[in-house]
This record gives structure tokens, C-alpha cells and sequence, in this order.
């Protein structure tokens, strides 16, 4: 099994911390890089090889990772010369399996990755999407209103659970096929096109553990609970 780490970002939601490193290098818990993590469960889950697309402070990347010896892995890089959002940089990696797993560079948690691609293969999905309830507080009170102006109802700082991609997905080949080389193109834009144009795409809910580091609250919470899930998780 491969996958494509998509670890090319600038990280500026991160900073001051992405200053000086790739966000992908960013510690937790002052202890090992998100990379690193993500490396060992993608190893622990069957996976053989992996494709960093890299930009950003590629070489940092490149001098840390290596080859992926150290952790008993294949690992190789697809270089952007531009920044090609989410899905444009699949377009550059010209060898491709039939399908594969594509997740983001700063991605904590605890999903089954073959289980998840498995399940992909086996229903015949072009794009398999791993999605997660987020409860989002609103920071001001809501209104309704009706006819007329007439307010009819109210609530106070109310919650929004919203159902979000988190950043892991299975894409088959022939998606990546019909896209331009070298093109920005973002996974908004695969789920807008994907749906006009009637693609086979499903979301699989998961409810285990889950943040993206990329927002300074979650990494802030992924430190404070990091040594709880490296053993955990056996890292």
C-alpha cells in the first residue's frame, strides 16, 4: 500500500512555530515531529511506501525523513516549484498505484489507515473521504427571523455541529488522471467538481481521535495530551 503525505504548506496558522520549520517538523509535546507519528502509524498500518509532495522548506524535510530506513519504509519526494493546493500536487507523481491514501502533513489521530483504504478498494470509490463531527461555538447570540422583520426566535452562543474532512482520504488513479499537471487545484474543488459531475465519492464518519494541528488550539491540546497517546499508541 502508498501513500501521499501532502506536507508542501507554508503552516502560517502555525506561526510563530513555522518561522524556521515546515510545519510537518512542528514537536508535539516537545517530544517527536507530527511527521514522525504519522510516519510510524502509516508503517504499523501496512504501508510500504510513501510520497511526501513538499514545497515549503523542502530540505528540512528531506535531511530529517531521508529515505524512511530508520523506520523500515520506502520514502521519495514530489517537489512543487509552486504552491498547487491540495489535489494539483497528485498531479506531478507520475507512477501512481490504481488507488492510494492521501492525507495531510499535520494530521494527529487514531483511524485505521488500511482498514479505511481497504474499504475504498473494495466498494470501488474514486474518492473515499474520512469525516469527523466538529461542535463549533458561535461567539454571538442567533436570531430567526421571520415575515415582516419579526423575530420568532433566539438562542444565545448556540453550538454547530458541522461534519468535516479531516484531511485523510483514498483517491483511485483515474481521478487524478483527468486533472491538469501541475495545476493548482484544491479538495474543494474535487468535491464540487466530483459531485456535479456524478463521481462516486463517499464519507466514512469516524469518532475516534482526531485533530488537525494546523490550528493553534488543537496543537496547543495535542501537546498537553501527547505523552498519554504515544503510549497509547505505542510510539
Amino acid at each position: 500500500m502508498r501513500a501521499v503525505i501532502l506536507a508542501g504548506g507554508k503552516g502560517t496558522r502555525l506561526r510563530p512555530y513555522t518561522i524556521s520549520l515546515p510545519k510537518p517538523l512542528v514537536p508535539i509535546g516537545e517530544d517527536m515531529p507530527i511527521i514522525e507519528v504519522i510516519i510510524k502509524q502509516l508503517v504499523k498500518s501496512g504501508f510500504t511506501r510513501l510520497t511526501f509532495a513538499v514545497n515549503h522548506k523542502a530540505s528540512l524535510l528531506q535531511a530529517y525523513c531521508g529515505d524512511g530506513s530508520q523506520w523500515g519504509v520506502s520514502i521519495d519526494y514530489s517537489l512543487e516549484d509552486k504552491p498547487l493546493s491540495t489535489i494539483g500536487p497528485l498531479t506531478l507523481i507520475d507512477d501512481l498505484p490504481e488507488d492510494f491514501l492521501v492525507m495531510n502533513g499535520d494530521v494527529l489521530c487514531d483511524l485505521d489507515f488500511s482498514e479505511f483504504y481497504r474499504a475504498h478498494v473494495e466498494k470501488g470509490n474514486e474518492v473515499t473521504v474520512s469525516s469527523y463531527q466538529r461542535s463549533v461555538p458561535s461567539d454571538f447570540g442567533v436570531i430567526e427571523i421571520g415575515e415582516g422583520g419579526q423575530i420568532c426566535g433566539f438562542r444565545e452562543k448556540p453550538e454547530f455541529h458541522m461534519d468535516v474532512s479531516m484531511g485523510v482520504y483514498c483517491i483511485n488513479r483515474s481521478v487524478v488522471a483527468a486533472l491538469a499537471r501541475g495545476e493548482s487545484y484544491g479538495f474543494d474543488n474535487l468535491m464540487i467538481d466530483g459531485i456535479r459531475d456524478g463521481m462516486k465519492i463517499e464519507a466514512v464518519p469516524y469518532q475516534g481521535y482526531w485533530l488537525d494541528i494546523g490550528r493553534p488550539d488543537d496543537y496547543e491540546s495535542a501537546n498537553q495530551q501527547f505523552a498519554e497517546l504515544k503510549e497509547r499508541w505505542g510510539l
